[in-house]
């Protein structure tokens, strides 16, 4: 299966049936972590049950998937990123694995710049730029 680049989260769950409307719910996390952000407008795709041919997750593994995950950066570590939002005070976004935040300071919306990073928290880092790229388009 083809993973579009715009893919911002993945979960599993359930559709609930809730006053002539059905709901499926988003796990906090998704949004802690930047993936989404409340009130924003998503496009959703819904994939049907496994079959029998094909193999079932059992309700603990679900719960361990929905366990809070490590960041996938830690401090020191050096990536290229792109610079794909400014935040609210005007710092730099870039996004890693699983949508994972990474706040880079004095950068400009399509920048690619090689960071360092200073700070790991549950659901952002802090990076310092150590060389600057091109833009992108």
């Amino acid at each position: 299966m083809d993973i579009p680049p715009q893919l911002r989260c993945l979960f599993a769950g359930t559709v609930e049936e809730r006053n002539d409307s059905y709901v499926i719910e988003v796990p906090k996390q998704e949004l802690q972590t930047g993936s989404l952000q409340a009130g924003a407008m998503y496009r959703v795709a819904l994939l049907s049950p496994p079959t029998d041919s094909e193999p079932t997750q059992s309700e603990t593994e679900l719960q361990r998937d929905r366990r809070p995950q490590t960041p996938p950066v830690v401090e020191g570590e050096q990536r290229t990123v792109d610079i794909e939002d400014l935040g609210d005070q005007g710092d730099g976004l870039a996004r890693v694995e699983r949508g994972f935040v990474v706040i880079v300071p004095d950068t400009e919306i399509g920048e690619r710049v090689t960071v360092e990073i200073t700070d790991v928290r549950e659901n952002v880092a802090f990076a310092e730029i150590v060389a600057r790229g091109s833009s992108y388009e």
